[in-house]
Formats: C-alpha cells, structure tokens, sequence
C-alpha cells in the first residue's frame, strides 16, 4: 500500500510539472500568460511556482509606466530568489533563474547567479536528474 501511495504521489507531481513546463514554453501572448498564471497560482510546488514567476515577471513588457514595470520586476525576483534560498537544489528555479538572468537587461543588474546556476544546472545534467525535456528547454532557451 506504501508502494502505491509513493507511486500516485510521484506520478501527480512529474506529470504535472510536466505539463507545467511544455505550457510555460507555448506561451505566445499576454492574455495566454494571464490564464497560465491564474490556472497555476494556487499551486504551492516551488517548481511550479518557478514558472509562475518567470510569466510574472513577463508581465512588466506590457506596463507602459516603468515605475511599474520596475515594481513588477522587483516583487518578482524577490519572489523567485526567496523560493530559491528555501529550495536551493530545485532544478526548475534554477532553470528559470539563469533563463531570466541571461535575458534581463544589462541595466536591471540582474546576473549575479548565472555562472552558479549554470554550474548547478550542468552538474544535473551530468548526473542525469534531469528530465530529457527539461534538458531540451535548457539548450534550447539558456546558454549551456
């Protein structure tokens, strides 16, 4: 019975980051990143909660006001790096981190983890943790 439970519980979790992950890189407008936000927003997974990030912090392209672009950046990285401080070894904030990092620009000064994320991400993937398709996005969508 023990068996099972475990079984159930990893299966519920690596489908649904799963899906998480493959929605998150369909993304193609503001109001598909609005019912990706809302759709997951009450999930607690800190790997979820990445990708929720990552959309938020999009999210700041379509204020015209940069005080609240500035702000929306701000509460979300702090957001993100908090989840990251409680879950140092999550491959998935890793992901999204070096992912929003390599794509900040130079002026926001946010690139302080991206040779640490890399390393962390390439030792995973050296170690095979990581998913294929999680590997894929890497490649595809990061420097390494």
């Amino acid at each position: 019975m023990k068996s099972l439970v475990i079984l159930f519980v990893y299966t519920v979790f690596f489908l649904n980051i799963t899906e998480v992950q493959e929605e998150f890189h369909r993304l193609n407008n503001e109001d598909e990143e609005l019912t990706f936000i809302e759709k997951y927003h009450g999930d607690l997974n800190p790997s979820v909660q990445a990708y929720i990030c990552a959309v938020e912090m999009k999210q700041a392209e379509y204020s015209f006001n940069p005080m609240s672009k500035l702000r929306i950046f701000k509460k979300t990285k702090n957001k993100l790096e908090e989840l990251i401080l409680n879950n140092p070894k999550n491959i998935d904030l890793r992901y999204v981190r070096l992912l929003l990092q390599e794509k900040t620009p130079e002026l926001l000064g946010y690139k302080n983890n991206i040779e640490e994320d890399k390393l962390f991400l390439q030792n995973e993937l050296s170690l095979n943790n990581i998913s294929k398709d999680l590997e894929l996005y890497i490649h595809k969508n990061t420097s390494i």
